[in-house]
Order: C-alpha cells, then sequence, then structure tokens
C-alpha cells in the first residue's frame, strides 16, 4: 500500500491530512497490543468531514497508515515538539491515554525507527514539499491547510474540554499574522463553537516546517475537537447531523484564506 493518498487541485491550496490514515502493516501489528489495534488516537473521518475540497480546487493529501506507524507531524529527529509538557512520539509506544501499544515492551528501536522514516514518512513529506513548490511556482505563493482531529477530553496532554477550533499557526511564524487573525474571526463568526489560536495546539511539525509567509507560504493547523462531527467512544462512529453544522464553518475558514488579499 502507497503511504499516501494524492489528488491534484486547481487552485493555491493543499490540505494535509496526516492522521487519517487507518493502516498497520502486519509486520508491525504483530507486536502491537489488542487496544492498539482499534487505533483510537486517528484523526477519525477527516477526510468525509472535508467532503467539499473539489469545490475550492483545493490539492490534498492523506495518509493511508496509522499514526502509530510513525507521526507525520513530528520531526524525523523525534525532538518534542512541546517541551515540558506530555506529548506523542515519531513512532509512538504508547496511546494518548499513556497505555502501551506494544506487547511484552517490544517497542521500536532505532533501526527500526529510521526504517519507518524512510518508507512511510519521507515519502509523504517529499510529496507534499513538492506540491507547494508546484503550487507556488503556478500561483506565486502557495497555501498549506493541516487537518487534525482529537477527542475533547485528554487529560494525559491537556487540561479540561478541548475548545471546539484549535487555530495554530507556530505562534504567528508559519502565516502572516492577518490572514490568522481572518481565520480566527471565520471561526469565531459561527458563535456555535469556541474558537481559540495558538492556545494548547499551535501547529505540529508539518505547520513549523513548510509555513515560510516571508517567501509566501503559509501554513495554518485546526486541531478539531471531536465531539462537533462523531461519537468519541468506540466504535467512532460520523455522525452527519452534526458534522452537517460544523462543516460549513470549517469551509468558510479555507475560503477567508483563498479570498486573502495580502499575498
Amino acid at each position: 500500500m502507497e503511504p499516501f493518498l494524492f489528488r491534484e487541485g486547481s487552485g493555491p491550496l493543499l490540505v494535509s491530512m496526516p492522521h487519517v490514515g487507518l493502516h498497520i502493516p502486519d509486520d508491525i501489528a504483530a507486536g502491537m497490543t489488542d487496544l492498539a489495534l482499534t487505533l483510537s488516537d486517528t484523526d477519525w473521518h477527516i477526510d468525509r468531514l472535508y467532503d467539499f475540497l473539489d469545490d475550492l480546487g483545493a490539492s490534498a493529501i492523506a495518509a493511508t497508515h496509522s499514526r502509530y506507524v510513525v507521526d507525520l507531524n513530528r520531526p524525523p529527529d523525534g525532538a518534542s515538539l512541546y517541551p515540558g509538557k506530555a506529548t506523542t512520539e515519531l513512532c509512538p509506544t504508547v496511546t494518548f491515554d499513556g497505555e502501551p501499544l506494544y506487547r511484552d515492551g517490544v517497542t521500536p528501536d532505532e533501526t527500526e525507527t529510521v526504517r519507518r522514516v524512510t518508507h512511510y514518512w519521507k515519502p509523504y513529506h517529499d510529496k507534499l514539499e513538492a506540491e507547494l513548490a508546484r503550487l507556488k511556482a503556478a500561483h506565486g505563493y502557495a497555501l498549506l491547510w493541516d487537518a487534525h482531529s482529537i477527542r475533547s477530553l485528554v487529560p494525559r496532554l491537556f487540561e479540561g474540554r478541548l475548545p471546539d477550533l484549535n487555530i495554530g499557526t507556530a505562534n504567528g511564524e508559519s502565516c502572516d499574522p492577518d490572514l490568522a487573525g481572518r481565520v480566527l474571526q471565520a471561526a469565531e463568526s459561527a458563535q456555535t463553537y469556541g474558537a481559540v489560536l495558538n492556545g494548547r495546539f499551535k501547529g505540529g511539525y508539518i505547520t513549523r516546517r513548510y509555513g515560510r509567509p516571508g517567501e509566501g507560504i503559509h501554513a495554518i493547523q485546526l486541531e478539531l475537537s471531536q465531539r462537533t462531527y462523531m461519537e468519541e467512544p468506540p466504535p467512532f462512529a460520523f455522525r452527519e447531523d452534526l458534522a452537517g453544522r460544523v462543516r460549513p464553518v470549517i469551509r468558510s475558514m479555507l475560503e477567508t484564506i483563498l479570498d486573502w488579499t495580502g499575498k
């Protein structure tokens, strides 16, 4: 199985979905716990939620493999994105709740980590970088939206209930501040949902690595609370009645960056 699915759009926007994948190769799954194989920390149904991207002329890249294989939104050297806070690893060994992913302490060693980076992490990033270069060459600038979701309650990672719409721009370094402000305004205009800019989630490796506003590449991460569109407990069912309300808000946020005139 290829490590990602990609479709090319006609406009300057690329939407990345690095944690939507569900596949775990048999050789890796053999050493995992039963809990790990429920894939509980997946960004469930994000591709279904963002079903309007073709209407916007957006390119899209989506991982096919689970984040438990390798986390595409972590740096290849495994450095922490949130020093001093609990976070997840490049090749995760525990769930968001701190429960082991592997049986009998059999966790990925350095050789296995390098193999996974080579086979799964690098192809995704090579394609992402190449598409951003294509978009910039074609349009004079490029817009990157990194699409994520997470349970609204994960005590190990954050206190209390997470806001609904968590916008991250690496504290203003990954996109123009005016653009970030307009996206936040679009989120807040819905009124139904709580929104925050650069709160607990400020953008992961993808946002921080590729967002270079001085060079005409603007990157934003949206960490969406899963309670806005699905059932958070297993079996993680998609709720179209909920999705139908939050989807127009997300679309409005994306239309805002496409309409932005400050490129």
